[in-house]
């Protein structure tokens, strides 16, 4: 075969990923005539067209979608061969990393992720994405770092770490009139509830457990995320059933108090998860191996609510 160039093949990943030549020079930062020039010798190279132009973008042909694994894999092999002759110097580092986090991890994780970049790696940016049930192609893809989250739906390929375990608490208004220090099975069935339909996140445990046990719940408001719950809880006589990390965060700021449920709910672990096409990449490796240490504090305390102990 003749010479196959390097650039060449990152072309046909990026146009294969994002179905698009334009966003393609985007991404590997060249000139859309240079993208475009690759392509065609791309086609010389194949003796295939590669790509056809439809209403959903350059869309690969049955050649390129039979060869995309193999070239993919020499990408693959080449970045980590390139990330193996050297560290990763956080302090002189000029580099983006994207993670997917659940709108809890932005609550609760975020904001000390931050505050110790701004310490130790200046020029490193963080771009936060939704985990989505698009993630692990993202993941597989390279276009996310990092996935912070509950994610039992992950294939093989995957490495996988605990960061802490969690729980689960009730949240009621500081004022709430029929609910004091306790908060019995029977109001728990009884009050209004909050709840939040949010993908990455062990909450359906919740509604999987206690359906399960029959246990009735007046259900008066759904929501998408977890961004209002704390507000809506101090402002209403609803109650809602959170994670007990969110909890002790929102507590701090919203007039609501902290209940143990009083149905038994099951334990889940919070991990981050990243492909092992990524595995050896030096930045990777400190990004985990920081996330890992400074989530060590959430270990130890994610029992503790003010005060008061509740039941891990």
């Amino acid at each position: 075969m003749a010479k196959l160039d390097l650039e060449w093949i990152k072309v046909f990943d990026e146009v294969f990923k994002t179905a698009s030549v334009s966003k393609a020079a985007d991404r590997l930062g060249i000139p859309q005539a240079a993208a475009s020039t690759a392509l065609i010798k791309l086609r010389a190279h194949f003796g295939d067209k590669l790509f056809s132009r439809t209403a959903r973008g350059m869309l690969p042909t049955p050649y390129a979608q039979a060869m995309q694994p193999s070239l993919r894999a020499v990408l693959g092999h080449l970045e980590q061969a390139h990330a193996s002759r050297g560290g990763f110097d956080p302090a002189q580092a000029q580099r983006s990393f994207r993670i997917g986090m659940t709108d809890i991890s932005e609550i609760v994780l975020l904001p000390t992720l931050l505050n110790h970049l701004r310490k130790v790696a200046p020029g490193v940016q963080v771009e936060i994405e939704k985990i989505s049930t698009d993630s692990v192609r993202r993941l597989q893809d390279g276009d996310v770092d990092l996935a912070v989250g509950f994610m039992p739906q992950l294939d093989a390929g995957f490495y996988q770490q605990v960061l802490f375990e969690q729980n689960f608490v009730c949240l009621v208004a500081a004022n709430h009139p029929r609910i004091a220090s306790r908060l019995s099975k029977t109001a728990y069935s009884r009050e209004g509830h909050v709840l939040v339909s949010s993908s990455g996140t062990g909450h359906a445990i919740v509604d999987k457990v206690l359906e399960r046990a029959g246990v009735p719940r007046q259900v008066v408001l759904r929501v998408p995320s977890f961004l209002g719950v704390a507000r809506i809880v101090a402002e209403t006589e609803l109650i809602a059933t959170v994670p007990l990390l969110f909890g002790q965060v929102v507590a701090l700021r919203e007039q609501i108090r902290l209940l143990a449920v009083p149905h038994a709910l099951p334990h889940y672990n919070v991990k981050q998860h990243w492909h092992e096409r990524f595995h050896s990449d030096p930045g990777n490796v400190w990004l985990r191996r920081t996330m890992s240490e400074l989530l060590g504090d959430a270990r130890h305390t994610a029992g503790r609510v003010g005060n008061s102990t509740v039941p891990r």
